[in-house]
């Protein structure tokens, strides 16, 4: 078992018609994962604005804040915050648009952005337009790992979420591939099951080392 465990994607706040813990620390003790990397739930479903004035009022260093950046409307100044979310779908702006390229390039910081929300496509533009830009891919799933493949292959920084990469020998693949620096543990709970991911991560077939770079190490030299 890993010694430090890092949830890169996790959410807290209020969910929308469905009865969710609104406190994830107590679930983080209880599956072992010492930090976690957080977004609001108003950020993503209602005003990215609010959420991330509530995001960043948590004040707890186990929970690190991840705000939802919206291109023009939500600023370009965050003070020590280390990565951003992006959901381009959800808020209607465009990827790689001039006004996207432009806020990005101002927080010089690592973004992650839901693989539903673009495309292997879309992102391969990003990185080729801002070539210094960091990407956390979320939720890639396992029926895309060809396309997430070829994605880490032509962007060396993309780095993919294993938690729902939950196909015998997937994790595996894509570390014997892209080395394990590339990839992170994360869940996307408490919407997304977490005890599934935590279990994945206590038995992949991979030496310790790499165990423990997923685990945390990846995700703490992406930041």
């Amino acid at each position: 078992m890993p010694k430090y465990v890092i949830d890169a994607h996790r959410l807290i706040g209020p969910v929308p018609f469905d009865d969710l813990p609104a406190d994830p620390r107590g679930e983080m003790d209880r599956l072992g994962i010492d930090r976690a990397l957080v977004t609001h739930t108003l950020s993503l479903y209602s005003d990215p604005g609010a959420g991330n004035e509530a995001l960043l009022a948590l004040g707890d260093p186990r929970l690190v804040p991840v705000p939802v950046v919206v291109p023009g409307e939500t600023g370009e100044e965050l003070p020590g915050v280390r990565m951003v979310r992006l959901c381009p779908e959800r808020h209607r702006f465009d990827l790689t648009g001039p006004a996207t390229l432009r806020c990005l390039s101002a927080l010089a910081l690592p973004a992650a952005i839901d693989l539903d929300e673009t495309s292997p496509a879309q992102l391969r533009h990003l990185t080729e337009r801002l070539p210094g830009q960091r990407v956390l891919v979320l939720n890639p799933g396992y029926r895309r790992l060809r396309a997430l493949g070829g994605l880490m292959d032509d962007a060396p920084n993309v780095w993919a979420e294993i938690g729902t990469v939950n196909t015998q020998g997937g994790v595996e693949w894509l570390a014997a591939r892209f080395g394990a620096e590339r990839l992170v543990f994360g869940t996307g709970a408490p919407v997304a099951d977490d005890c599934g991911p935590r279990f994945l991560l206590d038995h992949l077939d991979l030496p310790a080392e790499d165990v423990e770079r997923i685990a945390s190490r990846s995700l703490e030299a992406l930041l």
